[in-house]
């Protein structure tokens, strides 16, 4: 049987810093399975999936030495292990509309999305109710300082041991903090065909130009606002004299759809991000 943990490094961009961390674990007898990083307007960070025989990893000299090196370097470095084998838990963020999060409770208890859904958290309490229908726990977060409201957000996930996230219409900008620390792990469902009409008010924008298709977009979550890397999409066809209400109540329906969809993928393990671009594997 082997160990599994994930290591995560966020700070400011220095050299040195991947072979630091890789070389201190292989010190500690690691084998490295896998490793993405980055750098973006100077803030790096690293995911990396690291396994152990059993027996092999004194676990507490392990930490404390990460701890070390996270002082050493002035970044955040965090270690959390894992199961393979157990089903993936779920975060899902919401704001006030319905339509998205039943949809996925709904698809959940049926047993169509492989995952267990941990908790529903928001930034209002409208859904508290529907949350607390399908038995699944509800927190708020509604702290007017976004930086506040994020960090109680990340210390709920990592309570909960959240594996992925789901954005069922959840109406605030994440910061590059929070997305830094779950990378193509942050699912969104927008409300137009991107790259067309990204930001608020997608449906009333696509009715005021005239648009004949109208659709919506499943996307792994960037620091870009609706750029991140395509899922899935689905669209339909406006009908002559139809209504912006029509219009809004056609694409919810293809939200939650779409959504589910894009999940479902997700949790196939078959999806590789490569220059942006989704592909299946």
């Amino acid at each position: 049987m082997k160990r599994f943990a994930t290591v995560t490094v966020i700070g400011r961009d220095k050299t040195g810093v991947v072979a630091r961390v890789t070389g201190f674990l292989f010190e500690q007898g690691a084998n490295i399975e896998a490793l993405e990083e980055q750098v973006t307007r100077g803030q790096f960070s690293m995911t990396l999936q690291a396994s152990w025989k059993e027996h092999a990893c004194d676990l507490e000299r392990l930490q404390a030495g990460l701890d070390r090196l996270s002082q050493a370097l002035g970044m955040e470095i965090k270690l959390r292990w894992f199961d393979p084998r157990r089903l993936q838990r779920a975060a899902i963020l919401v704001t006030r509309e319905p339509h998205c999060l039943e949809g996925l409770m709904t698809a959940f208890k049926a047993g169509r999305l492989k995952a267990e859904p941990a908790v529903v958290l928001s930034n209002r309490t409208d859904l508290e109710p529907l949350a607390r229908r399908f038995e699944i726990p509800f927190v708020c977060f509604n702290a007017t300082d976004r930086a506040e409201s994020e960090r109680q957000t990340l210390q709920e996930l990592e309570r909960r041991e959240i594996d992925f996230v789901v954005l069922a219409r959840y109406m605030r900008i994440l910061s590059p903090n929070f997305v830094w620390r779950y990378k193509n792990k942050i699912v969104n469902i927008h409300p137009s065909l991107l790259p067309s009409f990204p930001g608020a008010q997608a449906y009333r924008q696509a009715y005021e130009r005239g648009v004949k298709v109208v659709g919506v977009t499943a996307h792994f979550v960037t620091m870009d606002l609706d750029e991140g890397p395509i899922i899935a999409q689905e669209s339909f066809h406006i009908r002559p004299n139809m209504s912006l209400k029509e219009i809004v109540d056609a694409g919810q329906k293809l939200e939650t759809k779409t959504l589910v969809k894009a999940v479902s993928l997700y949790l196939t393990k078959r999806l590789d991000v490569h220059w942006g671009i989704v592909k299946k594997v």
